[in-house]
């Protein structure tokens, strides 16, 4: 069987590893294809130089070499249309609609959406005129959460308590148009105090399936300090997910979406990733993703026991309902290595040595390239996230940060403290 996996990060070195692992354990004959890829991919997968975003041609590729399943891995091409695209010339791929991504891709349309479906979420407004919204903003008490409404990958996000941040951001975004278009319209929220969890949920139209909650630190420094980032390490189990807890995400945040998904004509197969503040007890929707998270991916398919591909087939198949969806009662931490500057500007080309060094845990690449030489050189913000596992959270960070003391490149910076704010427990 041939699978293509569209995308070149981390997330998708995940996906790769776990796919090629599920066949080596099941005897499945399997022929991984990777667009763009990158060198970690190179060494499970074919990588072929299709950008992620070239919908025609990778499109043109999966036809010419008889691709049996396309997974999407980033929200660009599917916001582009691109599973449309593949299913018109009756191509197998995973991943939502265009109509369906639209949930990631317009956060005015997530809002109004979950509104209507009757999801607990912050109050807010939408505004097109920046003297509009930039009077609002100032009525208001802070914090602020400004976001602009379309994709502005992982940057579009801003959370603050100084006004003028606030006030920056929303020029940024609208007048100076930085994220183009996806600033023309912007949502201003209500901030919400609690801790923040990931649930991501296979999706199709029998229903659906929950992965276990995992917490993400999305600031890039310790204690939840400095710039907010693409996500700087992620662990499961999560103390605040409760049994509780988690009934009210799957009642009151999938349940009804999957409800009003049916109500507006749409049937959205693939994953869909909910942002959730728990407030006392209480999930809150922050935000919707229409594909798998990253690096929330790293730690949920580290701890899923079931086949990886076989539930992929159940989605596009509209049987995921009863899909035997099995994970693991262990903890997993992913910490994720950036380069020097991230997420502003920062270092590229510098060589990474270690990672095959690295023994009880394992690296993934996410932003690396090869160079003239061979070498595995830093191309990205995100440059690698080192996965481990664990009978305990305490087991699996250790693990996972002894690994990364033994990978370097110039400028390497990581959080100290991934899988040790544990708010919810006790």
């Amino acid at each position: 069987m041939k699978v293509l996996v569209i995308g070149g990060g981390g997330r998708e070195h995940a996906i790769v590893r776990k796919l090629a692992n599920d066949a080596s354990h099941s005897g499945r004959e399997l022929e991984l294809f990777a667009a763009p890829g990158n060198p970690g991919i190179a060494e499970l997968a074919q990588c072929v130089r299709i950008g992620a975003e070239d919908v025609e041609a990778l499109l043109d590729f999966a036809k010419r070499e008889a691709i049996d399943l396309t997974v999407v891995g980033p929200e660009a091409p599917l916001a582009l249309g691109i599973v449309d695209r593949f299913e018109e010339a009756g191509l197998r791929i995973f991943g939502p609609h265009k109509a369906a991504a639209a949930i990631e891709a317009s956060k005015s349309f997530a809002r109004a959406e979950a509104e209507a479906a009757g999801v607990p979420s912050p109050k807010y407004r939408v505004f097109e005129v920046y003297e509009e919204a930039l009077a609002y903003l100032r009525e208001q008490h802070g914090p602020w959460v400004i976001k602009a409404d379309g994709l502005a990958a992982g940057k579009g996000v801003t959370v603050t308590d100084d006004l003028a941040a606030a006030e920056a951001a929303l020029r940024l975004a609208m007048a100076d148009k930085v994220f183009g278009e996806a600033g023309n319209r912007v949502v201003i929220e209500e901030y919400l105090e609690g801790e923040e969890i990931s649930v991501l949920a296979l999706v199709d139209g029998s229903g659906f399936q929950l992965f276990p909650a995992i917490e993400d630190h999305k600031q890039v420094n310790d204690g939840d300090k400095g710039s907010n980032t693409g996500g700087m390490g992620t662990f499961a189990p999560v103390g605040v997910a409760t049994d509780e807890v988690m009934a009210k995400v799957r009642d009151e945040v999938f349940g009804r979406m999957a409800k009003r998904f049916k109500e507006i004509g749409i049937t959205y197969r693939g994953v869909l990733f909910a942002g959730l503040m728990v407030v006392d007890g209480q999930p809150y929707l922050i935000e919707f993703n229409a594909r798998f998270g990253d690096p929330e991916t790293q730690v949920g398919l580290e701890l899923l026991e079931s086949d990886l591909l076989a539930a992929l087939e159940a989605v596009v198949a509209d049987r995921v309902a009863e899909f035997p969806l099995r994970f693991a009662r262990d903890a997993a931490v992913c910490v994720v290595l950036t380069a020097q500057g991230y997420p502003d500007a920062y270092r590229k080309g510098d060589g990474i040595e270690g990672i095959a060094q690295v023994r009880d845990a394992y690296v993934l690449q996410a932003g690396t390239a090869t160079d003239a030489k061979g070498r595995v050189v830093t191309n990205g913000g995100r440059v690698l996230g080192v996965v481990a596992r664990g009978g305990t959270l305490d087991e699996a960070r250790a693990l996972a940060y002894h690994a990364v003391d033994q990978v370097q490149f110039v400028g390497k910076h990581f959080r100290t403290d991934i899988g040790a704010r544990r708010k919810g427990e006790g």
